[in-house]
């Protein structure tokens, strides 16, 4: 017998598609991985905004993770929009029964279109909380500054919002340059380690870019559990998020910020051997 190489997202719903919990499965398919999910929120959202949020109680996304962790046992898991300081609380103390796993921490904050997407008081949490627990940390700009209390302009102040975030003990944080001006854009990593790397790639010009960050710690998250090192997983990611705009850059979907192709060359399912 052989078994599926699996993911565990906890994120909201996008009702639109393009991000969180439905971007995240389309991801782990399209890099040869089983999905699974425990879902935090649903958003009333398509590609225009986010008009409403409902969230899920806190003991039945807890039970919801333990549900898929205790038979599935999924890898890897990625965890995106947290929306309340108890529900912040309820995934750390249940993640603190599976601590070999790699998590990837999306600390979504704020949706493409502008969208505040989490309260206040969850910030601290988050960072006191369950950035010790994870792997990687993945603010955008937005998000950065806000963990940093810094405004972000440039390259150089990239840098000091990863030293910033690094302080509340995360094993690493990857800030994304994606929405600063340029044709080349920057991504930069800092670990506990001392370990630095600068991911470039060149500007795409398209409005479909909602579900980015959804998609890349997703996908980060699926070649962690394909059993690829931390940094080979960011490289890997990166190229595929990237590609993935090109392949639906001219695309419309809906009348606003449209989302990416996540299957431009979508692979098989992987198997390994049941130990």
């Amino acid at each position: 017998m052989t078994k599926y190489i699996s993911v565990l997202t906890i994120a909201g719903s996008d009702s639109g598609g393009g991000a969180g919990i439905q971007a995240d499965l389309k991801t782990f398919s399209a890099l040869g991985c089983f999905g699974t999910s425990a879902i935090t929120a649903i958003t009333v959202q398509n590609t225009l905004g986010v008009s409403g949020i409902h969230s899920i109680p806190p003991d039945i996304v807890a039970g919801q993770i333990r549900a898929v962790m205790d038979d599935i046992q999924p890898s890897a898991i990625k965890i995106g929009m947290i929306h309340s300081p108890e529900l912040a609380l309820a995934i750390a103390e249940t993640l603190k029964s599976y601590p070999d796993l790699p998590v990837v921490l999306d600390p979504v904050m704020v949706a493409t279109s502008g969208d505040r997407l989490i309260e206040s008081e969850t910030i601290a949490i988050l960072k006191e909380q369950l950035f010790p627990l994870v792997s990687l940390v993945t603010p955008n700009l937005d998000e950065a500054a806000i963990l940093a209390n810094i405004p972000l302009h440039n390259l150089s102040d990239m840098h000091k919002a990863a030293d910033i975030i690094l302080q509340t003990g995360c094993n690493a944080v990857l800030v994304k340059g994606g929405h600063l001006a340029g044709r080349e854009l920057f991504d930069v990593y800092k670990d506990q380690q001392n370990n630095v790397q600068i991911i470039s790639s060149q500007y795409i010009d398209t409005e479909n870019t909602h579900g980015t960050g959804c998609t890349l710690s997703a996908a980060i998250a699926a070649y962690l559990a394909r059993g690829e090192k931390l940094g080979t997983a960011i490289d890997k990611a990166s190229q595929y998020i990237h590609t993935a705009i090109a392949a639906g850059q001219h695309v419309q979907t809906g009348k606003g910020h449209g989302p990416l192709n996540h299957f431009f060359a979508p692979e098989k399912l992987i198997t390994h051997e049941l130990e």
